[in-house]
């Protein structure tokens, strides 16, 4: 099993006389998407399954929403095991149900309170009908969408693209804590807090830091089917004078423990990285790998993802094909191939299709890929969360046979320049107001990097579904052979989790 992981690392320099340095290093997502099952104990996993079915229910002429219509029957019967045993948590081993005892409800308030906010084309206009916490992660995917066009205007059209826009809009509200005057409102504003505050005279940035802590509670839970972690620590360097404060609200919203360190010690790395495991039961391994000596702080964020396709690829299916990189040349590379009822659209306008492959659990990918690798361009200009909205109404559900390269991919970036394009300015300069952390600090770097690996494994099924199995008649091919799009969501919450673009399957 590989594991996948993304990283943001900001370096802190002084903007007076006497120079500090101060790396704030945030570790933004550790994720695995293979096809693996992670048993994580339900307590009552029958209503589990009960509130997945209603949350995708169908429509009576066979067409769905947002996710895939399957009866409780239907998850129990295609688990990988009968083993419904819940394992002896470890005494260190973070467990949210018990940590957050508060019994949570998802508040739908009323829509936008003037009609000029929801004219055509607003993202606003998605938020009818939509809990807060639904509602924040529609603009932290936009902000996402934003960041990865940044990225993507300074790539190569041959260059593969991973960002776990979730960990990326937690680091910038964990940062915000600390933030004041202009500073703070560039922030507020390019990531898209400040829409949601504007959108309802009931939020203020407090709501978002509240729901931040909230939508940790809801994804990294335990879940039955699939594995989301996150471990969220605070390391201050001895002596370093960091604001009472910005401690106690980094612990309060984003459960986060302030803990002194040495960055200077050798051993640190060492003993961090085994706090960091032992947190994950194992799953997030070799979390830091260096730190700068002069690092006053850093904040860590790991976020570890482990899926198990609801329809599995079988291994003995998987051979090489050509892969058009472009319409002139194409590389052989491993695709995998599998049978089932998959959700499905076509967005003429686009010129591309888009599939949804369900996780176990309520986690799906969508693959957006368009019909000519020449068209790419065109569809990444207009991704936004509408758009995404769009798809997923869309969607029918036929059986269909799809063919999905296996990938992995590796890529690291310093985001400050393509933030820098969204308006956040003064955060890397000089000017940059971090009162509400310490005093004559700047942040001069922002690594985010990440690992992904997509592939077939997975353990074998004491039981097999039939949808694996659909007569050739009825079948609809889904043939990923160009270059395409994937977002990985959480449907309840709608959490864009990770996204990237796949131009070259057999680099990483």
């Amino acid at each position: 099993m590989k594991q996948e992981h993304s990283t943001s690392k900001c370096k802190v320099r002084a903007g007076t006389p006497k120079t500090v340095k101060m790396k704030l290093q945030f570790w933004a997502a550790i994720f695995s998407l293979t096809t693996t099952l992670a048993l994580c104990g339900v307590k009552d996993f029958r209503e589990h399954f009960e509130q997945l079915s209603e949350t995708h229910s169908v429509n009576p002429r066979g067409s769905q929403g947002n996710g895939t219509h399957l009866s409780p029957e239907f998850h129990m019967e295609n688990t990988l095991t009968n083993d419904w045993s819940v394992e002896e948590e470890e005494d260190d081993y973070l467990d949210f149900d018990k940590l957050f005892s508060e019994d949570y409800f998802d508040i739908i308030d009323a829509a936008p309170e003037t009609t000029s906010e929801i004219k055509q084309g607003n993202i606003l206009g998605l938020f009818p009908g939509k809990t807060r916490i639904q509602r924040l992660n529609i603009l932290n995917a936009q902000f996402g969408f934003n960041l990865y066009r940044s990225l993507k205007d300074k790539a190569s059209a041959s260059d593969n693209i991973l960002l776990a826009p979730v960990g990326i809009s937690t680091a910038m509200a964990m940062l915000s804590l600390g933030l004041r005057g202009q500073t703070h409102e560039e922030v507020l504003t390019s990531v898209g807090f400040r829409d949601f505050i504007n959108a309802s005279s009931t939020y203020n940035i407090t709501t978002i830091h509240n729901l931040f802590y909230k939508l940790t509670h809801r994804l990294f839970r335990r879940n039955f089917g699939y594995t989301l972690r996150s471990v969220n620590d605070l390391y201050i360097q001895k002596q370093f004078p960091v604001l009472s404060e910005f401690v106690s609200n980094m612990k309060k919203y984003y459960v986060s423990e302030a803990q002194s360190a040495d960055f200077t010690d050798p051993t640190f790395i060492i003993k961090t990285n085994e706090r960091i495991s032992k947190l994950t039961k194992g799953l997030i391994k070799d979390a830091l790998e260096h730190v700068s000596p002069t690092t006053l702080m850093m904040i860590l964020n790991c976020l570890y993802f482990k899926g198990t396709w609801e329809s599995k690829f079988p291994v003995e299916m998987t051979q090489k094909r050509s892969f058009r990189l472009n319409e002139k040349q194409s590389v052989k590379v491993p695709m995998m191939q599998t049978k089932a009822n998959f959700l499905a659209a076509a967005d003429h306008e686009l010129d591309c299709e888009i599939l949804q492959l369900p996780y176990v659990g309520n986690i799906s990918m969508l693959i957006v890929l368009p019909h000519k690798p020449s068209g790419m361009n065109a569809l990444e200009k207009q991704l936004t969360p509408q758009m995404v909205e769009r798809w997923q109404k869309s969607m029918t559900n036929r059986t269909r046979e799809v063919v999905l390269p296996k990938f992995t991919l590796q890529k690291s970036y310093d985001l400050v320049e393509y933030l820098k394009t969204l308006g956040i300015n003064e955060l890397f300069t000089q000017n940059g107001n971090y009162s509400g952390i310490a005093e004559g600090i700047i942040i001069d770097r922002f690594n985010h990097q990440g690992t992904i690996t997509v592939n077939e494994e997975g353990t074998e099924a004491a039981f097999v579904t039939s949808v694996g199995f659909m007569p050739l008649s009825a079948q609809i091919r889904f043939i990923v052979d160009r270059p395409f799009l994937f977002l990985v969501y959480e449907h309840r919450t709608s959490c864009l989790l990770f996204m990237g673009r796949v131009a070259n399957p057999s680099k990483h």
